[in-house]
Parts: C-alpha cells; sequence; structure tokens
C-alpha cells in the first residue's frame, strides 16, 4: 500500500471511527469501522488484507479521546457528520420499513419460496434473512413452500431440498411450515378444473410459434371459445399423461389485447415428459407452471405478504386474473431490486456453479471460491453476520451492491474476543513469497506469545526455536537488520541465523524494527483453502491441540476456521478455510 493510499485510508477511517464511538457513547470497533470503509471506498478493497492494519491506529487514538474531543475533531473533519448524527434518532433502530397495510391483518404470513434445484448461493440468503426478520418484527408466521414443479428445465436436486432447509437454519430462522409443490400437484388440478367451470382457463394446441403470433397482434387463439365440457375432457387427458410434451397446454383466460402481450392468456398448464426425480411425484406428466401453482398455494396457505422481485412484476399480475375468477383477495406485494455482491468471480448463478463443480473447476458448494451459504458456513463465518448485511440492504425496488466487507465487519466483532490467535506462515500460494528456515541463538528456547492480546488471564503459547524457525521471505530483513519476533523478542539477521540482541519492546514502540510471526521449523504442516486458491505452510505446533470448527486468527493472515486436525504424530496436515482479514 502506497503512502497516498494509507493516509486516504486513516482520514477515512478517523471519520467513520469518531461517527462511531459519538453515535454508540462507546469505544469504536475495528470491525464496525472496515465495513463502511470499504463499501463507501471501493479503491481500498484491493489493500483489504492490509487494512486492518491501517484502521487498527486510528481507532485506538480515537478511543482515546473524551467525547468532547471526538466531537471537536468530527466537527472539524466532517461537520456533514455531526449533522448526520445530531439528526439520528436513536431510539428508532428499526432497519427494515413497515410492511404495507399490516393492521388490516390478524398475523403477518410470509413465505419463502425457494426452486430446489441446487443448494443456495449467497444471494438466496436476502429472503430467508428479511423475511425471518420481519417475522420477528411482526411475531408473524413463516412458510417454507419449494417450487419444485417444473422437472425439466430446474429439476430438482433431492439432496437440496434439506440443505436449503438447513440454510435457513444456519441463518437463525426456522419456518412454522414447510411444504413441497409436487406434494400437492392434485390440489392444483382441482382448482384448474373449477377455473375452467368459471370459463376462465381453455386447452389450447397451437404451436408456440404460432400462438406467439397471434398473442403479439391480439388475436384470440381458435381454441379460446371451446365449450367447457371439451376443455375438461383435454385437460383430463393432460392430467391422465395422454398427449406429449408440448402438445398441448391449459390457458387463463385474460385480456387477449392487454397492453402488455406477456400477460395474455398465460400457460396454466403443460405437459412434461421427463418424470420428477422424487419418487412421490415421478408419475405426474401435467404440471402447473410457477405463476398458477405458486397463486393458487399463496391463497391457500393464508399468506398476506409477498416479497419478490422487480422482474416479477408481471407474475404478480398474471396471478391477479386468477385471483378475480376466484372472487380472492391479492396479497400485499413488496417488489426489491437485485442484489451484487463483490469479491467473487464466479457467478451467484446455480446453474452456472453446477456446470462448474461438474468440469471439476469448483470442488463442490462449500469450496471456498463459490459464493454460496455453504462456502460461507465452512469457512466460519455465523449466519448473524449474513443476515445483518441483508437485512441492512432493505427492500429497495433499486438494484443494490453488497461489499464482502461488511459481512466480514460484523463476522470479526462476532468472534474477535472469543478467537485464539496463533502463527502460520506461508510457504506456497497466492499472495505469498515463499518462506525461509533459519536457526535462532542467543535467546530463549522458546517464545511465549499471549493466547489473546486482550485476554492475559488465557495465557501465553509455548513455542520452540531449538530446531530453528520459519520466517516469510518477505518479512527476512537485510543482512544486519533487526526484527522482532512477536512474543520471543528482537533478532537480528546476520549470518543466515537469527541472534538475539536483548533488546527490549522500545525498539518496537519507537518504530524500529518490524514485528513479524514465526514458526518452529518442525511445526505441523497446513493447508489454508482462500478465495483465490489453496496456501501452504507451517503452523505452530498448538494447532494440533483444537478441534474441527474451531475458529483462530492467524496473526497477519486472518481468521480461519479449522477443517480437519490431525492427531500430534501424524505427517498430515491440518486443513484450514479463510475466514477473512
Amino acid at each position: 500500500m502506497d503512502e497516498d493510499v494509507r493516509e486516504q485510508a486513516e482520514e477515512a477511517a478517523e471519520v467513520d471511527a469518531l461517527f462511531n464511538a459519538l453515535k454508540h457513547d462507546s469505544d469504536a470497533q475495528v470491525g464496525a469501522i472496515m465495513g463502511p470503509l470499504m463499501g463507501q471506498n471501493p479503491e481500498f478493497r484491493e489493500y483489504g488484507d492490509e487494512m486492518a492494519g491501517v484502521v487498527a491506529p486510528v481507532v485506538q487514538r480515537v478511543n482515546g479521546m473524551d467525547a468532547a474531543g471526538k466531537r471537536e475533531r468530527l466537527e472539524a473533519l466532517a461537520p456533514e457528520r455531526v449533522e448526520e448524527l445530531e439528526a439520528e434518532d436513536e431510539e428508532d433502530d428499526q432497519v427494515l420499513p413497515d410492511l404495507p397495510n399490516v393492521s388490516e391483518y390478524d398475523e403477518v404470513r410470509m413465505r419463502l419460496a425457494p426452486n430446489p434445484n441446487g443448494p443456495w448461493h449467497l444471494g438466496s440468503a436476502r429472503m430467508p434473512a428479511v423475511i425471518g426478520t420481519y417475522k420477528e418484527m411482526y411475531d408473524g408466521w413463516m412458510l417454507c413452500r419449494f417450487d419444485d414443479t417444473d422437472p425439466e428445465t430446474k429439476r430438482p436436486d433431492l439432496d437440496a431440498y434439506d440443505e436449503i432447509v438447513e440454510a435457513v437454519d444456519y441463518l437463525g430462522f426456522e419456518p412454522d411450515e414447510v411444504i413441497k409443490a409436487s406434494d400437492r400437484v392434485d390440489i392444483y388440478y382441482d382448482h384448474a378444473r373449477e377455473l375452467i367451470d368459471l370459463g376462465g382457463a381453455y386447452t389450447c394446441s397451437c404451436p408456440g410459434e404460432e400462438f406467439s403470433e397471434l398473442k403479439n397482434s391480439a388475436e384470440p387463439c381458435p381454441h379460446r371459445d371451446k365449450d367447457t365440457e371439451t376443455v375438461h375432457e383435454e385437460f383430463d387427458a393432460m392430467v391422465d399423461g395422454e398427449y406429449d410434451s408440448g402438445e398441448m397446454v391449459l390457458r387463463v383466460k385474460t385480456d387477449i389485447e392487454h397492453k402488455n402481450p406477456a400477460l395474455r392468456d398465460f400457460v396454466a398448464f403443460r405437459m412434461i415428459d421427463t418424470p420428477h426425480p422424487r419418487e412421490a411425484a415421478a408419475d405426474y406428466r401435467c404440471w402447473p407452471m410457477l405463476d398458477f401453482q405458486s397463486g393458487i398455494d399463496d391463497h391457500l396457505t393464508g399468506i398476506t405478504h409477498i416479497i419478490r422481485g422487480i422482474d416479477l412484476q408481471d407474475s404478480a399480475k398474471r396471478q391477479a386474473f386468477v385471483y378475480d375468477y376466484f372472487g380472492w383477495e391479492y396479497p400485499e406485494v413488496v417488489h426489491w431490486g437485485h442484489v451484487q455482491i463483490d469479491a467473487y468471480d464466479v457467478p451467484m448463478s446455480t446453474s452456472t456453479i453446477i456446470e462448474q463443480i461438474e468440469a471439476g473447476e469448483l470442488t463442490g458448494w462449500d469450496d471456498p471460491r463459490a459464493p454460496t451459504i455453504a462456502s460461507l458456513r465452512r469457512r466460519g463465518i455465523r449466519g448473524e453476520a449474513i443476515v445483518d448485511a441483508m437485512v441492512e440492504l432493505g427492500t429497495s425496488s433499486s438494484n443494490v451492491d453488497l461489499a464482502m466487507s461488511s459481512i466480514y465487519a460484523t463476522n470479526r466483532d462476532l468472534i474477535d474476543e472469543e478467537t485464539d490467535r496463533a502463527f502460520f506462515v506461508r510457504s506456497e500460494g497466492p499472495g505469498t513469497d515463499g518462506s525461509v528456515e533459519l536457526p535462532v541463538s542467543g535467546g530463549p528456547e522458546e517464545g511465549e506469545p499471549l493466547v489473546h492480546p486482550n485476554h492475559e488471564d488465557r495465557g501465553r503459547r509455548s513455542i520452540p526455536v531449538e530446531d530453528g524457525v520459519v520466517v516469510e521471505t518477505a518479512d527476512l530483513p537485510a543482512a544486519g537488520e533487526r526484527v522482532w519476533l512477536k512474543g520471543y523478542g528482537c533478532v537480528r539477521y546476520e549470518d543466515d541465523e537469527l541472534v538475539a540482541t536483548g533488546d527490549d519492546l522500545d525498539v518496537v514502540r519507537e518504530g524500529d524494527v518490524d514485528v513479524i510471526h514465526w514458526v518452529p521449523a518442525e511445526g505441523p504442516r497446513l493447508r489454508l483453502r482462500t478465495m483465490d486458491g489453496d496456501v501452504t505452510g507451517v503452523a505452530e505446533p498448538g494447532v494440533r491441540d483444537y478441534e474441527v470448527d474451531d475458529l483462530v486468527q492467524f496473526e497477519r493472515v486472518g481468521f480461519a476456521r479449522l477443517d480437519s486436525v490431525p492427531s500430534r504424530g501424524t505427517d498430515d496436515p491440518a486443513v484450514a478455510y479463510y475466514t477473512h482479514p
């Protein structure tokens, strides 16, 4: 990081730290500063690994000021932030806007409607995060309905049903009921038959292109005025599987001259030859389209409020035709824009992720490079951090951007105090220049860094140096220069070894000597799986004493979740998943 960028980051961090401390009448937290800093200053994101080290001293300096000094300093640096501070209503911490017309309903009832064609990517977390939060706000009811009535184009993945429910649980919510649309096909048939009786549907055997030409010309299909008995007979033949795919559909009769051609006599049921992967649904060949199935289910399950993407506005309009035929009241609808998430090279697309897994480009849904909930979970990121970031985006109809740094910042606040520190020296992989092994002489037989810098009562780690140490090549000083081995002391690099100098910590405080991490030459090997690829190196011996799923912070590298911890005495490497800086 060059000096200009560092200076800009320090100035921005100071403003955010002052604002944060004054707003909450407490010490500013590095994690709370990192999110806004990286989100509002995209030019800093490439320095993500270094930014916490820039921000921490600034936050420490701000926390040393009294309240009056903080306000005076913020007034000097950013008077508009003082005005913002004064204008805020401290008592109102509601992030999400009120749902429309809540008072008209006895209970707020909302639904998640995932398609189980694969586990959830990260963007999918927005729906349970927001709906789950609304459920808590209004003491409401939440349904998880699997919209799995397309066994061909969006073919269900049998494992995804449970994986999605587990993802909802990981995010901190529990549906009041879970149903599968593929279990309810006969219910949709019954409503189709009733709709036919109401004059609201007809069977159509027009080839797709032919009907499209008629629709776009606002001309009625020649089958539109079939008598009800014929429509029933042909629909029953569809249900019995007597037609091939594309041979016959059931259409909802709307306004053939509607200004939006997409709403003219849309398909409610079609034939699909591919059997459903669920055994209980494998015999069906006549399947409802999503707009019909979803609309029926929303009514039957008493849904009062629907949140859906802005691109699905036509769905609400199609369903409104069906509701009008049945005399039903349509639920309240909130349309929101898409969420874009930075930091990933892999698109947030279920089909693309599946393709890359099948091609061997990703090891699975929990590959750290995959923008998925399973990946963040395996990296040790708490569901609460994802929920907070998603809820913060609100329900705007505009497209919104989510910086991963905001998730990292919240997660850092959640885990920092309880996470032990450890050393890991990187030897090979993205972002490292390798490592070097050197003997150490003239000092103690072991280093004793604190288990946690803020909690001396947790004790110290014992790291031997008798067989030499390993340091990262980039940390190795020039011949004759000194470095401070953290938890050990000051050493000078001379004649291909590190010689203890006996200097005290003042040489670090005065800025004359850099502090570096290190590990014993005989330390356990470790593979760190990151978003940029795998990094291998050596860890301190104490890593062997942790359990799978434990978190550690590898000092000057970042937080990590331990995924595999071979017992002492084996040569197998430990495996950890990189969480974030």
